[in-house]
């Protein structure tokens, strides 16, 4: 019964900030890692971003240097802080939860981050 709940998604012009934030439920168990993925239309699922339980990030190149992923404070909570947002950054982005043991990925809903001119 994990769930994985993804907030923060909206409408901004070209050049602004969002925060999504991702929280996991219904395990005791912390993450291997998390991550953000995005699709826009006709295009593939992509990864954005994604960090390890111990912290260490990684980025898309289409991202670096203007998206941070972060742990929250909260057991198994990640956030992504999206500055100077452009238009093709417009997709529905995926926040996914990697456990361990059994191995097993979890999907949240998406939420629409768009962007416009």
């Amino acid at each position: 019964q994990v769930q994985v709940v993804e907030s923060g998604g909206g409408l901004v012009q070209a050049g602004g900030s969002l925060r999504l934030s991702c929280a996991v439920s219904g395990t005791m168990f912390s993450f291997y890692t998390m991550g953000w993925y995005r699709q826009a239309p006709g295009k593939q699922r992509e990864l954005v971003a994604g960090i390890t339980s111990g912290g260490s990030p990684n980025y898309s190149d289409s991202v670096k240097g203007r998206f941070t992923i972060s742990k929250g404070s909260a057991k198994n909570t990640v956030y992504l802080q999206m500055n100077s947002l452009k238009p093709e950054d417009t997709a529905v982005y995926y926040c996914k939860a990697r456990m361990l043991e059994p191995q097993n990925d979890y999907w949240g809903q998406g939420t629409q981050v768009t962007v416009s001119s």
